[in-house]
C-alpha cells in the first residue's frame, strides 16, 4: 500500500497544498477503456483540466499512435501528418509548472520513440520542433477552475488561458486557430461538452495561422 501510494502522491505539502493525487495506471486504462473507440480515433479531441505529469494523456497517445502506426507507416509522410494530429488533438491544464514540463516530455518522448521506430532514417529534426511548438500551447499552466494562467507560485495572472484548433485544411499545410477557454465553455454543443468546432458568436475566435505542418516549430 505504501509504495502504491508512492506513485500517487509526490508529497504531502503538494497534496495539502493542491489537492494533488496521481490516478493509477490501472484505474487509468479502466477509464480510458469506457471510451475505448473514442481513444482510438486519431483526431479525437480530449481535455484533462488537471493533467498532472500526463497520465491520461500518455495513455490515450500510446492507444492514438498504435492505430497511426498500423494505418500509415508505409508513407513518412502520411505517417507525419497523422502522428501530429494525434498529438494536436490532446490538450491539458495543470496548476504546477514542474507537472506541465514533466508531461510536455512525457508525451513527447512517447510520440519521438513511435517516431524513431516507424521512419528511422527518414525522422526529421523540424517534424520534432512542429511537436514540442504544439505540446507548448496545448499543454499549459493554469487553473482550470479561473480559466486564467498562473505564475512560478501556482497564483492567477491575468492571463486567460487560450487553446488552439489544429487542421489540416490541404496537403501539407495546417491551420491554427486560437480560442480563449473561457469562451469555449460558454459553447456548449447538444451533448453540452466542450468542442472547438463550434465556437459562440461572442468573439471567440483570436487568430489564425496557416503553414507548412514541418515548419510549426519556426
Amino acid at each position: 500500500m505504501g509504495e502504491r501510494m508512492e506513485q500517487q502522491v509526490k508529497s504531502r505539502k503538494r497534496v495539502a497544498d493542491h489537492g494533488e493525487v496521481f490516478t493509477a495506471e490501472r484505474e487509468v486504462k479502466a477509464m480510458c477503456d469506457l471510451v475505448k473507440p473514442e481513444t482510438e480515433r486519431i483526431d479525437s479531441r480530449f481535455l484533462e483540466p488537471a493533467c498532472g505529469d500526463g497520465n491520461f494523456l500518455s495513455e490515450i497517445l500510446a492507444r492514438k499512435m498504435a492505430v497511426v502506426r498500423k494505418k500509415y507507416r508505409r508513407s513518412v509522410v502520411d505517417y507525419e501528418m497523422n502522428s501530429l494530429l494525434a498529438v494536436s488533438s490532446l490538450y491539458g491544464v495543470d496548476i504546477l509548472a514542474d507537472n506541465v514540463e514533466a508531461c510536455r516530455q512525457r508525451l513527447f518522448d512517447l510520440w519521438d520513440k513511435e517516431y524513431r521506430s516507424v521512419c528511422k532514417k527518414e525522422c526529421n529534426d523540424n517534424m520534432r520542433r512542429a511537436i514540442r511548438f504544439i505540446l507548448g500551447r496545448n499543454i499549459v499552466c493554469g487553473n482550470a477552475l479561473t480559466l486564467m494562467c498562473v505564475d512560478e507560485n501556482a497564483q492567477d495572472t491575468s492571463e486567460p488561458i487560450v487553446f488552439s484548433e489544429w487542421a489540416f485544411v490541404m496537403g501539407g499545410q495546417i491551420q491554427r486557430k486560437d480560442y480563449y477557454f473561457s469562451e469555449l465553455l460558454n459553447s456548449p454543443t447538444e451533448n453540452d461538452q466542450i468542442s472547438l468546432d463550434s465556437p459562440s458568436e461572442e468573439g471567440v475566435f483570436l487568430q489564425q495561422y496557416i503553414c507548412d505542418y514541418r515548419r510549426l516549430g519556426e
